[in-house]
Parts: structure tokens; sequence; C-alpha cells
């Protein structure tokens, strides 16, 4: 079995779960801006061009939410709304997926271990804070702190730069066949491929992750293997 000199991991939707529903956020949305509630969350996410812009979510929830206000027949203060869902969210409810801190644990006996995540500092130091893993990195990329995001390679090329490592001997483990595995391979890394089993199928859709995880506990056995 192939070992690796660097195991870097994604953070939201790998590492770690948002235990806020999109119900609960969409919904706190309308009672912040005060306006009676339409429409959907997957109204909502089916609007957004991508991820929210880390430099500026407000103006792409602005545009969603005007787009679904659109659809409903609506004239309402969308940017209210975006401002209602950003202060709905809570960056501390988050909790470990299963299996993550065991992976976390077998990188760290293996590897030097980083964290490579397209949310900006000031989201996701938050989120590490409440888990306690603000220390738990050798390296920590926030790439939504950079010009170029995931999938493009810098951010890749930036956490194994400490390390003088050989991209071919690394390994990045993300829930996101766009982001992760794309962008992992594109500068050179095998990628392990862990989707959420609740919103995602197990087809690769005809992407190529060197590994398929059903669990995180997986990474484990493959990191331990003789």
């Amino acid at each position: 079995m192939e070992t690796f000199d660097v195991v870097l991991f994604d953070l939201d939707g790998t590492l770690i779960q948002n235990d806020q529903t999109g119900e609960d956020i969409y919904a706190g949305a309308f009672a912040f801006a005060d306006i009676d509630r339409f429409g959907d969350p997957s109204d909502l996410w089916s609007t957004l061009d991508g991820p929210p812009d880390p430099n500026d979510p407000e103006t792409q929830l602005t545009a969603g939410f005007d787009r679904v206000a659109t659809q409903y027949g609506r004239n309402v203060d969308a940017r209210a709304l975006a401002r209602g869902l950003m202060e709905t969210v809570d960056h501390t409810a988050v909790s470990f997926r299963e299996g993550a801190i065991a992976a976390l644990d077998a990188a760290r006996e293996h590897a030097h271990v980083g964290l490579v995540t397209n949310g900006p500092e000031r989201r996701q130091a938050i989120k590490l804070e409440a888990l306690d893993l603000a220390d738990a990195f050798d390296v920590v990329v926030f790439a939504g702190d950079m010009s170029r995001r995931k999938p493009h390679p810098d951010p890749f090329d930036r956490a194994l730069a400490p390390f003088d490592a050989d991209a071919a001997s690394s390994l990045h483990v993300g829930n996101s066949l766009e982001f992760d595995v794309v962008g992992a391979q594109t500068a050179g890394l095998e990628a392990a491929w862990c989707p959420v089993a609740e919103t995602d199928t197990f087809d690769t859709e005809g992407y190529s992750p060197e590994y398929v995880l059903s669990t995180l506990y997986e990474l484990v056995d493959i990191l331990d293997a003789p």
C-alpha cells in the first residue's frame, strides 16, 4: 500500500458537518427580515451559481433571493433576506463527521497533516475553535482569502510548500468531486472522496478519485495498511 508524506483535509462536509438544517437557516432569514415566508431552501440553493463568494456572500445571496421572489411573484427587500440568512447561520453549530477524529489521528501518525478549505479565515477559524481543532494541523490554508480557490492548484501548492513535499506522495481528502477531487488531482495529489451520504450518491459521475470512502474510518485502514 502506498504511503503518504502529507495528508490534507477539506473542512466543511468532510471533517465537520453543520448542525443547522437548510430549513432552519432559510426560515431564520425571513424571521430576521420580518418578511412573510415564500419558497423553500431548495429554491434558493438552485439559483446560486456555485458557493457564495467568501469575500462578498451578501451580494450573491441577494441576487438569489431576488430570483426566488420573482419566481413567487413577490416584491421584497432581497438584501434584507440575504443579511438575515447570514445572521442566522451559527458557525459554532458544527460537529464532527463520523470517523473524523480517528482519521485525523491516523493521518498524524503517518504524515504531516494539513487543512485546505475554500472558506475565509474569519468564518472557518470559528468552526476550528468550536471543535478544538485550532492546533490540529501542521498547516492551514484558508483558500477563501486567496485570489484562487479550489479547484485551482494554488491552495494545494501552498499547503505542501512548508514540507517541501512531492505532490505525488501526498493525499487530499474531501467531499466534493468538483472542488476536492479535481483540485487535488490537478495539483498532482491523489484524492480520496468521502461524500456526504445523506445528500450524495457514490457515483463518481465520470470523475476518478483514487479512493472512495463511505466513512472516514476507511481512511484509517488505508493509512494503517502495511
